[in-house]
């Protein structure tokens, strides 16, 4: 076995469950780890995950050191960069997996047109996933298309297979640097400063998210089902940043939930939000159109609209719907949202403005810390109706009703809405139906201090129902 290996990371910012680095370093007596940011991927697409990225390598870099291995930072395309590497120095690459259609044939050109052909040894492991994808089908071998059964199959092959051999990173003599020019990691933080506000609500290491399991486990899990529904309240486990990072692995999360006893309801239901993550992988990856449009391709006719003004309103939360602005505020304000409001702003987009889900995908790719890129087109097909396994689309939310029902007293609202401080919570879901009295007795003018309703919910449902039933007179 040769001396030298690279650890090639990419969404794996993990010491613990790490395969592909915990192998290298009982194989090799020196080891480096490299990550490449590709600036293509992430600048103006994914800057809200550009910060994240700088924190994960600032904090990984750290931690690897105590293992005395390097992280090498390299800015540029991954073909141009791992083509640097040369056959002489005998060195073995390790990866882990991830399981998107495009990573997936980047992998396969990096492995024939470099490793190959340059007689580079290399190896990679099994990924942040539960299942590879191509181990879920149907008895006859064909893809699931809905979620219940293909995670009914999907979790008794996990439940059955032989449990992953866990072995520790273990620490080196000494470490060692193949790249010339390494890179710090602020350089890779977007050029916009919006992100600084980021700083307030997360801190980005694994350390980090084990503790925040560990809450979950404690704290939130017996009272999910209810709690994760209610904005307000601290009650989904925040984890999604990072695991789409890598800082935790899905076997540990799944893991220590089933050993939560006695075994009830709102175990299972977080643990299906595992399922849903594998199904999306497994989605696009058997119907990788879907990345580019429809999955529906009746779909491919419908009607969109294309207003610029009501796509801004939305995206700076000032669509006059306080459930749905208090959301977009919080995304941009946090890099994260709800995932009831997630829901509600999305369906509000496609149905009550009629804009394509493809707008909101893009918006959130760019301002989502926890952006993965299976869970986001899936679920924004499942809102517009247009996916596998989707609501229908003729279900409207309808964000009064939502705001009345999970955020009662309006505490989430105007946690993110100050301008509505004032409002009654009697007021708070619709507040134009205040009399101009009262605004100017509480000093909150409907259409001067917040807007007015952008649209109007029942004719927007009206006009979204008429073009859905356009495509079926088609």
């Amino acid at each position: 076995m040769n001396n030298k290996a690279i650890v090639w990371i990419r969404e794996d910012f993990r010491i613990n469950n790490n395969p592909a680095l915990a192998y290298a370093s009982h194989q090799h007596n020196l080891v480096s780890a490299l990550f490449i940011f590709n600036p293509k991927v992430f600048i103006k697409k994914r800057e809200a995950q550009q910060w994240w990225l700088s924190k994960s390598l600032e904090n990984f870099k750290v931690e690897l050191s105590k293992f005395n291995i390097n992280l090498e930072i390299q800015i540029g395309e991954e073909m141009d960069i791992l083509s640097k590497i040369n056959s002489k120095d005998n060195l073995t690459i390790y990866w882990n997996k991830i399981y998107e259609p495009d990573v997936i044939s980047l992998g396969k050109k990096i492995r024939d047109n470099i490793f190959l052909k340059k007689n580079i040894k290399f190896k990679y492991f099994k990924g942040n996933i539960l299942n590879e994808f191509q181990n879920v089908t149907k008895k006859d071998e064909t893809p699931f298309k809905v979620f219940t059964p293909f995670w009914r199959v999907a979790e008794q092959i996990y439940i059955n297979a032989i449990p992953s051999k866990l072995s520790k990173v273990l620490k080196r003599e000494k470490s060692f640097e193949y790249f010339k020019n390494n890179r710090l990691p602020e350089e890779i933080l977007p050029k916009k400063k919006w992100y600084k506000k980021f700083e307030n609500y997360w801190d980005v290491s694994e350390k980090r998210s084990q503790s925040l399991l560990n809450d979950l486990i404690k704290n939130k899990i017996n009272r999910y089902g209810v709690n994760r529904d209610i904005p307000s309240v601290e009650g989904t486990s925040k984890l999604s940043p990072y695991i789409k990072h890598g800082q935790i692995h899905v076997e540990k999360i799944y893991k220590e939930c089933s050993l939560v006893k006695p075994k009830n309801i709102n175990i299972q239901k977080y643990i299906n939000e595992l399922g849903w993550r594998e199904f999306s992988h497994s989605l696009i990856n058997y119907f990788p159109e879907m990345l580019k449009g429809n999955l529906r391709k009746e779909f491919d006719k419908f009607p969109w609209v294309k207003n610029e003004k009501h796509l801004k309103a939305w995206k700076d939360g000032m669509t006059g719907y306080p459930i749905v602005d208090a959301g977009m505020r919080e995304l941009y304000e946090t890099g994260w949202m709800h995932n009831r409001i997630r829901m509600v702003v999305g369906s509000f987009l496609v149905k009550h403005l009629r804009i394509s889900w493809v707008e909101g995908e893009k918006h959130f790719r760019n301002c989502l810390l926890d952006f993965n890129e299976a869970n986001n087109v899936a679920q924004w097909q499942w809102v517009a109706g247009c996916g596998a396994d989707a609501a229908p689309y003729f279900r409207i939310f309808n964000p009064i009703l939502q705001g009345e029902k999970f955020d009662k007293e309006g505490i989430y609202v105007k946690k993110w809405i100050p301008e509505l401080n004032k409002v009654p919570a009697k007021f708070i879901h619709k507040p134009w139906e205040m009399e101009i009295k009262y605004q100017e007795a509480i000093k909150t003018i409907i259409g001067k201090n917040y807007p007015k309703p952008i649209v109007i919910h029942e004719k927007a449902r009206a006009s979204a129902l008429e073009a859905f039933q356009s495509l079926k007179n088609k």
